[in-house]
């Protein structure tokens, strides 16, 4: 038996014993039945998401009587008006499930702000750095007194969301977020909200999607265990590595039972969230694009929605699969499931090689052995199924037709940024150079305002010409960790450009705002497409700009970024 599968099969059977999937999501309000459908397809709200995010006024008991009355009495065709009247009745506004938090580990003038030579731009980010305060949040004692009558779940440290629409905590989001708290020195609101996490695993056996009861049925890219080694490497806090790294292996052995493959004899992970129904926060959208679809074909449909959700890129291309193999159509050629993703398996890389250096740490050797033999058969197995010869770059695998998917998505790199190929392989100046000049070729650093997510305008959020801040760092850091000076210096560009495009958003919105996406084609704009106006905020965005700040503001002045983009210029 392959000793990799061997290991394993192991943890597999070690792992049923420990935890289960999570159950799927429980509520007949918030989650499926009759009252969802039915509100959800009136178009009450412009965003589904935002009748999920009510609060009941009464217990689900009486709100199920009192629709099922409205029901019997309008034969099972409310108008728009009676349903706009139940829900006024039987619920609350959305947002309402928070009290007032002011950070205490909060200060106005954080050392990193000094690292910036231009004033204007440490300015910015002196703004930048306070906006952490309006997008803290912490949950009232209600929630937890009454958990029934909210979809929020609780839980007891405050965190920091998002933005916008996004009320509440958001997994693979928060390692931006946390990336960028560290910066600010908010060293405890990062550990609550670590913890909030472990309370998730403990509970759940995985970290939902966010933190709402309708995103228990999925995940989200694994980012536990980076987030707790930038807290470990800014704290030197060793005692809370060791009182949580057995949760830390319980989240990292839900990927491996529950996410994983054999391809070409290799274990690799994927997208794969099997449970049907349209997403409650989604409800309509997925409904209606469903359209005639029946039985197994729109069952797959939705398994696939959810799995793409799970990705975090929802939607793109990078998921479409037409019956011609290539990335054309639209929504209902998502076929996530089949899709072997070059980033995912970077993550999970990382997370085996991380969690070797953490029992390390702690004093585990036997462990730490354990986890770096994972490692290396990780890494072997996407540059063995990943990396294609011919284009020079890790590329996403197709089940389906068996064969690599030969598009351009910033995520391509994502080996580098996760220190998951072989640096002290003679090849390594041979694959570094393979992978500037896809780059260059792809002509996805030509761009004003950063790298675009893919080459193709869909329409969807996850493709050109979006930008958004995780693909920005993944791209930079991963051509920093090259240590090649051409890589490091088109790192220092994209750098560059982004935080110029962030920089004229910024200044060019009333009022000034930070947004999850811009358009990398036009500087200054926010991006758009997919199901949703662009929200502001913006959590992930602002985590990445202060990073980058503090990373290249000795070398940045404004001048600088106006010579990077010709058309600011007087």
């Amino acid at each position: 038996m392959d000793r990799f599968i061997l290991v394993l099969f192991i943890i597999s059977t070690i792992a049923a014993l420990t935890f289960q999937l999570p159950p799927p999501c429980p509520s007949e309000v918030y989650c499926y039945g009759p009252l969802l459908h039915t509100v959800q397809n009136a178009e009450l709200y412009k965003d589904s998401k935002t009748f999920v995010d009510k609060k009941m006024r009464y217990n689900p008991e009486i709100v199920l009587a009192s629709f099922s009355q409205l029901m019997d009495y309008t034969q099972n065709q409310p108008t728009k008006m009676q349903l706009q009247t139940f829900v006024d009745a039987n619920f609350e506004a959305e947002g309402l499930e928070f009290q007032q938090w002011d950070p205490s580990d909060w200060t106005k003038d954080p050392p990193f702000l000094q690292k910036i030579n231009n004033s204007e731009l440490r300015g910015w980010g002196q703004r930048v750095h306070e906006g952490w305060k309006s997008l803290g949040r912490q949950i009232k004692d209600d929630v937890r007194d009454n958990p029934d009558l909210y979809s929020i779940i609780y839980v007891s440290n405050p965190f920091i969301v998002p933005g916008g629409r996004f009320r509440e905590f958001y997994y693979w989001d928060s390692f931006w977020i946390i990336k960028g708290l560290l910066i600010s020195q908010m060293n405890q609101t990062v550990r609550g909200m670590l913890d909030n996490f472990f309370q998730m695993v403990d509970l759940y056996g995985n970290i939902p999607n966010g933190g709402r009861i309708y995103y228990k049925q999925r995940s989200q890219p694994p980012m536990l265990i980076p987030m707790v080694d930038l807290y470990v490497r800014a704290t030197a806090d060793v005692n809370f590595l060791r009182e949580r790294i057995g949760l830390m292996e319980k989240e990292f052995n839900f990927w491996l039972v529950n996410r994983t493959v054999s391809i070409q004899g290799y274990t690799l992970a994927r997208y794969n969230v099997e449970y049907d129904g349209p997403r409650p926060e989604s409800y309509r959208e997925d409904f209606q694009t469903a359209g005639n679809l029946s039985g197994k074909a729109l069952e797959e449909f939705y398994i696939n929605m959810k799995s793409g959700a799970e990705s975090g890129w929802d939607f793109s291309t990078r998921w479409f699969i037409s019956e011609d193999g290539n990335n054309l159509g639209d929504l209902l050629n998502v076929k996530i499931r089949y899709i072997i993703p070059v980033d995912l398996n970077s993550f999970i890389c990382m997370n085996a090689k991380l969690l070797a250096n953490m029992f390390s740490l702690v004093g585990d050797e036997i462990k730490s052995g354990f986890y770096l033999n994972i490692f290396a058969q990780w890494k072997e197995a996407i540059q063995m199924v990943l990396w294609n010869e011919e284009e020079g770059i890790w590329l996403d695998y197709d089940t389906i037709n068996n064969k690599s998917r030969r598009y351009f998505y910033a995520s391509n790199i994502a080996p580098l940024w996760a220190e998951c190929w072989d640096f002290i392989s003679p090849s390594n100046a041979s694959v570094i150079n393979r992978v500037l000049d896809y780059l260059d070729q792809s002509q996805a650093t030509q761009f004003l305002g950063g790298i675009p997510t893919s080459m193709q305008n869909s329409g969807q959020q996850w493709d050109f010409p979006n930008g958004w801040a995780p693909l920005q760092h993944l791209m930079v850091y991963g051509l920093e960790n090259t240590a090649d000076p051409k890589a490091k210096a088109l790192a220092f560009d994209i750098a560059q450009k982004w935080l110029n495009n962030n920089f004229e958003a910024y200044k060019q919105s009333i009022p000034n705002s930070m947004f999850e996406k811009y358009d990398v084609t036009n500087v200054g704009l926010p991006g758009g497409g997919g199901e949703y106006d662009v929200q502001l905020g913006f959590g992930w965005t602002n985590g990445v700009i202060l990073d980058f700040l503090n990373e290249y503001g000795d070398r940045l002045s404004y001048e600088s970024l106006r010579i990077a983009n010709p058309q600011n210029s007087a």
